[in-house]
């Protein structure tokens, strides 16, 4: 399995010289929130503060700063007690980089060599509309900034929340493949070690003969999607899930008509409550869209999942912040 973390450490050990950019505030309606961030070297980029022109206008600054930026391990310019030097007003500079059509539009920009901030607003003079305003930081990385982006990812890849898929079939395959590009942790969980082969890097990968025994195991707040290629394994994945009362989902792959076999055997031979049942869901995906290719069904379950996620997460008793930092990736 391979993690934001270890991505985010060989991105920065393999790049060269970077620049952090970063969401320092924002005013009205903005693509991304503040403290989301990006990587920029001369060459590739991690990362994203939104796209369009916004993110264009600091990839570009950055990358001047990349490349005529003194070494930050140098002491670089910075001003009395280790302050950057900023210009004493901010300069400007026409926008005649993005392929726009805003002639005499311009970004407000300070900066020296090693920080920069730009205040841009998101109108039709950048070819944006969202209508409102960010200002991002933009910073060139040293060693001290590099502890501390990896120390932040570290602590936010602990505090994310889990998504256990049980089955690594055709949807199982199509569902981890769309997980693995969320801000979670994603497990996939089979009897089969056939089943395995072919799991995105990014998802770990648990074979067992027992897969109910992982339900129990389980991190407060997981999400459990159940879909393996056996009824009665489904069954009793689903059972040990809805005793779990902090899960977040439950869901289980399948028609209306195997939901009713499942509720008479939950209730008649699981000493299932209807309570319990009551936060199965199940088909996985809703019905509104009836279409059973595999990639369809993973997409909206996906939704369901997210959804279910954030709900629980802003619960009264839930950690605020480890909802925002799933949301923010």
């Amino acid at each position: 399995m391979k993690s934001k973390v270890q991505s985010l450490r060989a991105f920065l050990a393999s790049a060269g010289r970077l620049a952090l950019v970063e969401v320092a505030d924002t005013k009205g309606s903005t693509p991304r929130e503040k403290g989301a961030f990006m990587l920029v070297s001369q060459a590739a980029t991690f990362g994203t503060i939104g796209g369009g022109q916004l993110e264009y206008i600091a990839i570009d600054k950055a990358r001047q700063m990349v490349g005529s930026s003194p070494s930050p391990l140098g002491g670089g310019s910075a001003g009395e007690a280790g302050r950057p030097r900023f210009a004493d007003a901010a300069t400007r500079r026409p926008l005649t980089d993005p392929p726009h059509k805003g002639e005499g539009k311009e970004a407000r920009i300070g900066f020296d060599e090693v920080c920069a901030t730009l205040d841009v607003p998101l109108g039709p003079e950048i070819g944006q509309c969202c209508g409102g305003r960010v200002e991002v930081l933009i910073r060139i990385v040293d060693a001290a900034l590099t502890a501390e982006l990896i120390a932040a990812a570290e602590a936010e890849e602990a505090h994310l929340p889990h998504v256990y898929i049980f089955g690594g079939g055709h949807v199982g395959q199509a569902l981890a493949a769309t997980v693995a590009l969320l801000p979670v942790h994603g497990v996939v969980i089979e009897t089969r070690v056939e089943a395995l082969e072919g799991m995105p890097e990014t998802v770990e990968r648990r074979l067992t003969p027992m897969p109910e025994a992982e339900v129990r195991n389980a991190p407060a707040g997981t999400a459990f999607a159940v879909l393996t290629h056996d009824h009665a394994l489904d069954f009793l994945i689903v059972a040990e899930a809805l005793k779990r009362d902090d899960a977040a989902y439950v869901g289980m792959i399948g028609s209306k008509t195997k939901r009713a076999t499942f509720t008479n055997w939950f209730l008649k031979s699981a000493d299932g409550t209807e309570a319990e049942l009551a936060r199965l869901v199940s088909p996985i995906g809703g019905d509104a869209v009836r279409d059973k290719r595999p990639p369809v069904i993973a997409a909206l379950a996906a939704a369901e999942i997210v959804t279910a996620l954030v709900v629980h997460n802003t619960a009264p008793n839930a950690d605020h912040e480890v909802q925002h930092k799933m949301m923010a990736g």
